[in-house]
């Protein structure tokens, strides 16, 4: 299950690589945009949530620590929701085209990190319940 994360993780950092070196080349290499700011933080966000779900799915398998992972599970799934409903909000009100500065390649990486974060979550709740 630890390959699995770290996988996961090394996955998810090549996907936030590639926006955030996008923002400096497309702005001069002067700075990132308050849209591409945004929506990498929210990335970031999305992509802390997704470990903390996948942290809690491999403690609630019983891989390491003790507990069944529930509270990290709730806490990855409120998260993730709250992730979504930025970036939605993000992808809304900047409606410029990729390339532009808006942010919408770093929007969409956070909504996949939510609902990743999410589903995560969903499977370390029901394996719990089983548990229980």
């Amino acid at each position: 299950m630890k390959m699995k994360l770290v996988s996961f993780v090394i996955l998810c950092t090549l996907l936030l690589v590639p926006t955030i070196a996008s923002a400096e080349v497309t702005n001069g290499g002067y700075g990132l945009t308050p849209g591409r700011l945004g929506a990498t933080v929210d990335a970031v966000v999305g992509l802390i949530s997704a470990i903390l779900a996948g942290l809690s799915l491999a403690r609630s398998a019983g891989r390491f620590g003790t507990g069944s992972g529930r509270r990290g599970a709730i806490v990855a799934a409120v998260v993730g929701l709250i992730v979504i409903a930025y970036a939605m909000l993000h992808l809304t009100i900047f409606t410029g085209d990729f390339g532009t500065g808006s942010g919408r390649a770093g929007a969409i990486i956070a909504i996949v990190m939510g609902l990743t974060s999410m589903v995560l979550a969903g499977l370390t709740l029901a394996r719990s319940r089983r548990a229980s």
